[in-house]
């Protein structure tokens, strides 16, 4: 089956700043119930999501290109690029900026432990 992704925007999410572009590749359903969002996601300069925590489930960041600040468990800042891969355990927390000049585009995965 062929599918064409399903975009979607999300608006200070998890309390950050501005609007992000969601482009669903996997329908929750399609997890079949290891996890719940599979997408690639388009933060543009000066939008982020929120640090939250995650229970029960997790989500890496896979960084396709752009910059920005990663928020680990810890409350320390990385900054991130291409290439980067953002990890937080089940029970952490974590958030992602862009205070930069470009689009930070980037593949996010909530799957549950």
């Amino acid at each position: 089956m062929i599918r064409k992704e399903r975009k979607e925007i999300k608006k200070n999410l998890k309390g950050g700043p501005g609007e992000l572009t969601f482009y669903h590749i996997l329908e929750t359903e399609e997890l079949y119930g290891h996890g719940t969002m599979y997408a690639r996601v388009v933060m543009p300069p000066k939008a982020g999501i929120g640090v939250h925590t995650h229970v029960h489930n997790t989500e890496p960041y896979y960084i396709l290109s752009g910059h920005g600040d990663f928020t680990d468990a810890d409350g320390t800042v990385h900054k991130v690029g291409p290439g980067d891969c953002c990890i937080i355990e089940p029970g952490q927390s974590h958030g992602l900026s862009n205070p930069y000049d470009e689009d930070l585009v980037f593949m996010a995965l909530i799957y549950n432990e």
